[in-house]
């Protein structure tokens, strides 16, 4: 049996599907964070039959739930304080987002004008579909 010690100040992210936690990890920029992170892959769960963990002890502030919500809002976000689970976080898509993927549209204004951003705005909630804010070519990036 693994044993992975608590965190005394963070969070900790649970139900993350198998295999997703290292695209979590650089999604949310935490290799550039100056904080421990512990990364649990394939743990047994009865929910989901495998299950990734993430372990972050560094402030809740650092954490971009938008950017969470939208590689997966069924992820439980645990904010740790003194040692325990003091409040869970609920994960709603985003409306938008910014930067976070590419318009893969060869004519959109994005790939002629390189420092524009690139905002996708949640078109389909029911079907978590986002469109291109700019061109409207639908997000086809899997994170």
């Amino acid at each position: 049996m693994l044993n992975v010690g608590k965190i005394e100040e963070g969070f900790v992210l649970d139900h993350i599907k198998a295999g997703k936690s290292l695209s979590i990890y650089h999604h949310l920029q935490l290799d550039k964070l100056d904080c421990t992170v512990a990364i649990i892959k394939n743990a047994k769960s009865s929910k989901m039959g495998k299950k990734d963990i993430l372990k972050v002890e560094c402030d809740i502030d650092m954490l971009n739930l938008d950017v969470l919500a939208f590689i997966d809002h069924n992820i439980t976000v645990n904010v740790i304080k003194d040692g325990k689970i003091v409040s869970k976080k609920e994960l709603l898509l985003p409306k938008e987002i910014k930067n976070v993927i590419r318009c893969k549209n060869p004519r959109c204004i994005t790939s002629i004008e390189q420092g524009l951003p690139h905002i996708f705005v949640l078109s389909d909630e029911d079907k978590e579909i986002y469109r291109c804010k700019y061109c409207e070519e639908k997000c086809t990036e899997n994170l």
